[in-house]
């Protein structure tokens, strides 16, 4: 079982970039991992997965070409670097750990990300 810990979010203007951190308290390099957002009155979705087998993935397209999921598996962190901002970047970011052939059941508490126009 693993805990994450999310860190970075903040304030920032449409254009910014913000760098997103996870850091898991043990070793991740078993599991799939990725970032979701929630944005307020929307669905929790996931916006950038990062397998145990090195695939990566962006299942919203808005955010491919902007944002790039990365892991380090010596140090147990994931990160989201997130480039050119837009206001709809705004939500909630989770960063989620899933097991070998099970689903996403390791959650951090979130990190808050605003972009202002």
């Amino acid at each position: 079982q693993v805990q994450l810990v999310e860190s970075g979010g903040g304030l920032a203007q449409a254009g910014d970039s913000l760098r997103l951190s996870c850091a898991a308290s043990g070793r991740i390099s078993g599991y799939t991992v990725a970032w979701f957002r929630q944005a307020p009155g929307k669905e929790r979705e996931s916006v950038a997965e990062f397998s145990w087998g090195g695939a990566t993935t962006y299942p919203v397209e808005s955010v491919k070409g902007r944002f790039t999921i990365s892991r380090d598996n010596v140090r147990n962190t994931v990160t989201l670097q997130m480039n050119s901002l837009k206001p709809e970047d705004t939500a909630v970011y989770f960063c989620a750990a899933q097991k070998i052939g099970g689903s996403f059941s390791y959650w951090g508490k979130g990190t808050q990300v605003t972009v202002s126009s």
